[in-house]
């Protein structure tokens, strides 16, 4: 078979984020009973399953590690790398960081498939790292039942605009720099329901880079910011609820959604990652019409950031969303906790 006939989808059983172990599943495997050695550098760590690590440098400096892997959420070789990095070049962003360097993650089924494509995939991770100003630095490699790659990332923070996801405020407004259903259509694809003039759609979302994080990081008024991958939104909204002891209203009729989102959920194009998702965590939502759930639950794979930013500083926020070629569209609203931690409005 050519490189040009491989399908990397069908080396695997996951796609993407999609393929991360279930919130429910992940508390089980991070629960211990061990004393755990703390560091008083250790500015932030797993406690609220926020998106990197950050150690304090010096009174003004923080260092950022992170690291994210899948296995291919599209059959291109070059797409899927660029893809992988730029999800994980995201948890620096989503702390209000610079990236500084990546090192590879490749496992690879050498008797399955051909060394020059695993090339082209490490390629399409360059492209990313070259995309965000960083070097791909080094790396390590397996050989691995199926292909998975993503990166190591190490980047920077001044201290004093480190974002976190655990440090929203009540009153304070969300706001999403993506549109949702990144998963619903790469399962179109992968159904082969998908229409040609979607082809791209997904893609081209996924390769985008939250270079914006920095920026927003820079608007004092934010008070979290994460970024949505493979919990979906509800799942990574819950997880800034949680840490915060806070509840949120969503306008679901405001979320942005990928281009006919709406068509392909009518055609049944819904991710196994979906229903992991709910139930993990639908206990701490409200009833849900299976379209709701299919949305808010969906995992999204490189997916946006999600901001809480009190009243004060919505206009600053919005100008500088609108600026980048971002809607600035108000999702919901930070509230006192109540029964289900997330409401709908």
């Amino acid at each position: 078979m050519s490189n040009q006939h491989i399908k990397l989808t069908e080396y695997s059983h996951g796609a993407g984020c999609g393929c991360k172990i279930s919130p429910k599943v992940l508390g089980t495997i991070l629960a211990t009973q061990l004393p755990v050695f703390k560091d008083p550098k250790l500015l932030v760590g797993n406690q609220t399953r926020d998106d990197a690590a950050v150690y304090k440098l010096n009174d003004t400096t923080g260092i950022i590690s992170t690291t994210d892997f899948f296995m291919p959420i599209v059959d291109d070789p070059f797409t899927f790398g660029r893809i992988a990095a730029t999800n994980a070049i995201s948890d620096i962003y989503a702390m209000g960081g610079t990236p500084m360097m990546a090192i590879a993650i490749l496992g690879w089924p050498v008797d399955k498939l051909p060394a020059e494509v695993a090339q082209q995939v490490v390629d399409g991770g360059r492209q990313a790292c070259a995309d965000a100003g960083i070097m791909l630095a080094g790396g390590h490699s397996i050989d691995s039942p199926e292909p998975i790659f993503g990166l190591a990332v190490t980047g920077q923070i001044p201290l004093d605009e480190l974002k976190q996801n655990s440090t929203a405020q009540i009153g304070d407004k969300l706001y999403l720099t993506k549109p949702l259903g990144i998963g619903i259509l790469t399962t179109a694809q992968k159904q082969k329901k998908l229409a040609d003039a979607d082809l791209n759609v997904a893609a081209n979302a996924m390769c985008q880079l939250n270079i914006l994080g920095p920026k927003i990081a820079k608007v004092t008024q934010v008070n979290a910011l994460t970024d949505v991958t493979g919990f979906g939104l509800a799942g990574h909204l819950l997880e800034m609820c949680h840490a915060a002891d806070l509840g949120a209203k969503i306008d679901i009729n405001s979320l942005p959604l990928l281009p006919n989102v709406q068509q392909y959920l009518e055609l049944g194009c819904i991710p196994g990652g979906t229903h992991r998702n709910f139930d993990s965590y639908g206990e701490h939502l409200p009833r849900l019409t299976e379209q709701q759930k299919a949305i808010i639950c969906d995992p999204q794979t490189s997916g946006g950031l999600l901001i809480s930013i009190s009243s004060e500083g919505e206009a600053e926020l919005q100008q500088l969303l609108s600026d980048h070629g971002v809607e600035p569209i108000c999702i919901g609203t930070l509230v006192a906790k109540s029964t289900t931690t997330v409401e709908l409005i």
